[in-house]
């Protein structure tokens, strides 16, 4: 074996005379765990320095790049485009560098054996290469060992790469509808259905839709994301049911991201709303100024209508969802995500669960279970760390609260999502959330934006999110009979959304938490002094509590200090807004019991009052 420069050491021998040569499988073995090793072990220092140097390079120069950037940077220069297929050529290459070196390694230490034992290869000839099969079958191994290491990341790649150009995933007005995109109406096989008649989330109640009128719309190229503006997505969790032809889009969440700021802002209008405006244009002429149904109906109204608005049959549900939402928040909504619940607690899975702060306890005696039957949920306050399964049923439960609430858990359990998805954490877990999302997930964002969405996500801080559910009562009135209805305040949930990135978050996060308690609040003029009662009432609605001035005096006036009563045990549940009042007008709240009493807390001016007012525009 010519070129290899070899220093002769004292060898040492056996019992019987012979030279003890070195092992060929540990030299194998040794450039397995690093190349030169081998080498190294064999006395082939020169050949050893070789195989060693371009890798270590490049370790350091990975190591420095690396080391300089965070789990979400690291996510956007893997989603850059050219770098999974350049990866697959970069492991295919290391794996050739390796396959050599083990060979060499393996070749080299032979030999050298065999060098040692014919005396150097002198008078008697050139060394004979003696070949150990036992030897050898470590040497297969070894190199079977080093290439499904390879194989692993070649896998990974490919599996990243197929779901980057999954047409099922990635949605757009150009592909053809073929029907092969199409699931189950469960998400997954084998879901088990909802009882007949659940009221969790049952299908909208919509009259049929008007017939298709004229031709189909032509398709409308949304301009990319230009990486200054104000970004807006649309997250939908659907709630997809077997033996149906379509299904709720019950969960509507729009993040709205300033690049320049990095501020981020989460609105999530309830699935229960009627009377949502509508854009000029076909939809308003097909249906009126407002759609008069539910919110969730809306995507199955429009699905089949090309008349209405652009698209095909797999995009045109989800281009009319960003443009009543649009219209709702005039916003520019530029791209969609949905997942469907059941695909969620895939997601969840795949992550290895959520680690969720629950603030108010959650209970539910009628919540659908996976047999179909009802079962009785309880989550206790404090941290949990929940399973897919449980993430969902925190997300959706409501029957002992209401759809704000649960819009507001939803928005929670995104944020804690967000939050740990630590790249080092799901690396593991890559199959199982790459086939979660394949099955699960659709987008209609440009796989060629996803770096630059990837490397935006990274600047943002997701402890300072603002979370705004416009609900009742703040944002809308409702009407309880014959059908539940949610009328939204249009006026005051698009002022809202103006001002969501000016607005003191601290001030946001106490009109937040006051309103979830939705206490209601009359305000009694105890002094001489006329609007005192208005001005006041006004100051809470300011903070986000339910406040109203009616045209009743108190029973005792002319008192010297203000006083608060809480009816009918309503201190268990407003335990934020007493704490606000009591701040506010430093004094004690009083309880008493009066059925007749309509209202939770009367407050009672007085001489002492302090004078609030609602800034001025409020």
């Amino acid at each position: 074996m010519t070129g290899v420069r070899v220093s002769y050491p004292a060898m040492q021998r056996t019992q019987d005379g012979r030279p003890r040569g070195k092992s060929p499988f540990v030299a194998a073995f040794l450039s397995l765990l690093f190349p030169g090793l081998g080498h190294a072990y064999a006395g082939a220092y020169q050949r050893a320095l070789g195989f060693a140097a371009p890798p270590i390079l490049l370790a350091a120069l990975l190591a420095g790049v690396f080391l300089r950037m965070s789990g979400p940077q690291i996510l956007q220069f893997v989603l850059t485009d050219g770098v999974l297929p350049g990866l697959f050529v970069v492991n295919l290459v290391a794996l050739v560098y390796r396959l050599v070196a083990i060979v060499d390694a393996y070749r080299v230490t032979v030999f050298l054996n065999g060098v040692a034992a014919s005396g150097g290869g002198g008078r008697l000839g050139p060394p004979r290469m003696l070949f150990n099969p036992l030897s050898v079958g470590g040497l297969l191994a070894v190199i079977l060992v080093m290439s499904g290491a390879h194989v692993v990341v070649a896998r990974y790649d490919l599996m990243a790469l197929g779901a980057l150009d999954d047409p099922c995933v990635f949605v757009s007005d150009a592909d053809v509808d073929n029907g092969e995109c199409d699931v189950a109406p469960s998400g997954s096989p084998g879901s088990s259905p909802s009882p007949p008649g659940e009221p969790l989330d049952s299908p909208a109640v919509t009259d049929s839709p008007p017939p298709v009128q004229g031709s189909a719309l032509p398709n409308e190229t949304i301009s990319p994301w230009d990486g200054k503006e104000r970004l807006n997505v649309l997250l939908i969790g659907s709630d997809q049911r077997p033996g149906e032809g379509t299904y709720n889009t019950d969960t509507l969440i729009v993040v709205s991201i300033d690049p320049t700021t990095k501020q981020v802002a989460m609105f999530g209008l309830p699935r229960d709303s009627w009377g949502v405006p509508l854009p000029a244009g076909p939809l308003r002429k097909a249906f009126g100024p407002t759609y008069q149904a539910r919110i969730n109906s809306f995507f199955t109204a429009i699905r089949g209508r090309p008349d209405l608005v652009p698209g095909t049959t797999r995009t045109r549900g989800y281009n009319g969802l960003k443009s009543v939402l649009g219209e709702l928040y005039r916003l520019d909504i530029k791209y969609f995500v949905e997942v469907n619940f059941d695909g969620f607690k895939q997601v969840v899975d795949a992550m290895g669960g959520v680690t969720i702060n629950v603030q108010v306890p959650v209970l539910d005696d009628s919540y659908p279970s996976d047999t179909g039957r009802l079962s009785r949920v309880y989550i206790p306050a404090g941290i949990q760390h929940m399973t897919g399964a449980q993430a969902l049923v925190y997300a959706r439960s409501r029957h002992d609260s209401d759809d704000f609430d649960r819009g507001y858990r939803q928005q929670r359990v995104l944020s804690s999502l967000r939050e740990q998805a630590n790249v080092a954490n799901l690396i593991p877990r890559i199959p199982e959330l790459l086939a979660a999302v394949k099955a699960t997930v659709k987008t209609d964002i440009p796989q060629t934006e996803l770096a630059q969405l990837a490397g935006l996500a990274s600047t943002i801080d997701t402890k300072n999110i603002r979370s705004y559910v416009f609900a009742y009562p703040r944002y809308g009135s409702q009407i309880l009979t014959p059908i539940y209805k949610y009328l939204p305040n249009v006026g005051k949930i698009r002022t809202a959304v103006e001002n969501a990135f000016k607005v003191d978050p601290d001030l946001e996060n106490t009109r937040s938490a006051l309103s979830q308690e939705n206490g209601s609040i009359w305000v009694l003029n105890g002094t001489s002094k006329q609007g005192v009662a208005a001005e006041i009432a006004g100051y809470l609605d300011y903070y986000g509590l339910t406040a109203s001035a009616p045209n009743l005096r108190p029973a005792a006036t002319g008192q010297a200090a203000t006083r608060i009563v809480i009816y009918n045990g309503a201190e268990t549940r407003l335990t934020e807004t007493i704490a606000f009042l009591e701040k506010t007008f430093k004094v004690k709240v009083e309880t008493k019991t009066d059925p007749a009493m309509t209202v939770d807390i009367v407050i009672t001016t007085a001489t002492s009052t302090p004078t609030l007012t609602p800034p001025p525009g409020a």
